[in-house]
């Protein structure tokens, strides 16, 4: 990288947040995708300012620039090149106290959704986006990929839980959106905008976050079940079941074989169906609803369509089930190199999808092993692919990329979304076209152009813009 951007990059964030060494900027180049990537040196901010500083230098020289945080996508969101500069937020990790009357929290870009949650405990409220990667994840990513998790069917996106955003655009300048109000209906929603953008339009550093009081009594199912139609049956008992429904995951039994082998979790269910369901509901005073909590699944149990089927009271046992869905993702990146599909079809429609994609899978007959997995309530289904047979990293993503070809034309005829909360990045850049029409993508070019009109922010990603001349 040019030496006098450099020396004036130290002047900014000091000299030991500048790092330029292979292994640092190969780290800080790529997320859990491994997808290849390598910045040309890596630049850790410690406020806002210094990152409207840095901000601005990059617009003087012309270099591209990368935000990220915990760089734990699955999109290629954060893949740079040798000409960009990796603008990492995780020394912005400054929380406020809860205003515990307004129910917010304001936090900057690299504080851990852990984190947040921990701290947020302690006044009876939290942020009730739940991630398996919350350890690592950072709210700056979170918002910016408007992330998901296994709470959505109860709570909606990211985007629902945002008053306020402080940014930076590509110039410099400091902007400050909505200010933390509940209500401003005064045109544009920019902050929305900005929500899901994956850094291509300005640089989140701060949020106010909304909160919610968690469930005071939470009861978990497990059910082992044995085909989809089943699952569909159990789905719709439980939307009409005496409780609220925050979480209902699925997952091959294949994925829980992969996990208990692997992580050496064990399930307690004695009887194994093609599929399991893991059903997470909040209920009122547990003593006034067990009667009727137990009748239901009494009922489910007789239905004939589950194969077995427990239920977790206490925190040890929730704790132990959820190991099983949350272990899936480490028991397949242990084992080999992962390509990850998260998609989105209509509930109704998910069932079917999920027949015929894996109809199509034995069909294109590749080698890679096909898990299935994902958020069956809001008909998010991931399906991962597993290099067990030990093929190249070459062979196994050209023999991937033969199944993806088929794969979203095959979604698009069930009217589904290339990308249900991983983001586009890199990785889905291309498909886009399957999800988005021509009119939208237009539009997408004339904001990115109204933000960022040389193209510094993140580019490459979610669409290829034009500069404008």
């Amino acid at each position: 990288m040019n030496p006098e951007f450099l020396e004036k990059l130290r002047a900014i964030v000091g000299p030991s947040h500048v790092l330029i060494s292979e292994e640092e900027r190969l780290q800080y180049g790529r997320d859990w995708t491994r997808t290849p990537g390598i910045s040309g040196a890596v630049a850790l901010p410690k406020s806002t300012q210094e990152v409207s500083a840095v901000l601005k230098l990059c617009s003087d020289f012309k270099i591209p620039v990368i935000p990220s945080g915990g760089r734990t996508g699955l999109a290629g969101a954060i893949t740079a090149t040798d000409r960009d500069l990796a603008l990492n937020l995780s020394r912005l990790n400054r929380i406020d106290p809860v205003d515990t009357l307004g129910r917010t929290v304001r936090v900057q870009a690299g504080v851990t959704t852990q984190a947040l949650h921990e701290h947020c405990e302690k006044e009876g409220l939290t942020w009730p986006i739940d991630l398996a990667a919350k350890g690592t994840s950072e709210i700056g990513g979170n918002l910016s990929t408007n992330a998901g998790g296994v709470r959505v069917i109860r709570y909606g996106m990211a985007r629902r839980w945002v008053s306020a955003i402080q940014a930076v655009l590509v110039s410099g300048e400091v902007i400050e959106l909505n200010q933390g109000l509940e209500k401003n209906n005064t045109g544009y929603d920019l902050l929305q905008l900005l929500i899901g953008s994956e850094g291509t339009l300005a640089v989140i550093t701060e949020a106010t976050l909304k909160l919610c009081p968690p469930p005071i009594h939470s009861r978990v199912f497990l059910f082992s079940i044995r085909d989809y139609e089943s699952l569909n049956y159990v789905y719709e008992k439980v939307r009409s079941a005496p409780f609220t429904l925050t979480s209902f995951e699925f997952f091959s039994d294949k994925c829980l074989k992969q996990v208990e082998s692997k992580l050496g979790r064990k399930c307690k269910l004695e009887k194994r169906g093609a599929l399991l369901a893991l059903i997470d509901v909040e209920v009122g005073p547990y003593s006034q609803e067990k009667d009727k909590m137990d009748q239901w699944l009494s009922d489910l149990l007789d239905s004939g369509r589950i194969e077995d089927g427990l239920a977790a009271d206490s925190s040890s046992d929730q704790t132990e089930a959820w190991g099983l869905r949350e272990g899936i993702t480490e028991s397949l990146q242990v084992s080999g190199l992962v390509r990850k599909y998260d998609l989105c079809v209509p509930v109704k429609l998910c069932a079917d999808f999920l027949k015929e994609a894996e109809a199509l899978y034995s069909k294109i007959q590749i080698q890679s092993e096909l898990f299935v997995f994902g958020h069956y309530g809001d008909g998010s289904p991931h399906l991962n692919f597993l290099n067990s047979k030990g093929l190249s990293p070459e062979e196994f993503h050209s023999e991937i990329n033969r199944f993806e070809k088929a794969l979203y034309p095959l979604l698009k005829t069930f009217h589904g979304s290339v990308s249900a909360e991983h983001g586009v990045g890199v990785l889905k850049k291309n498909w886009v076209v399957y999800s988005r029409t021509p009119a939208e993508l237009s539009l997408y070019q004339a904001i990115k152009r109204a933000f960022d009109p040389n193209g510094l922010l993140n580019p490459g990603k979610i669409i290829d813009f034009s500069i404008s001349s």
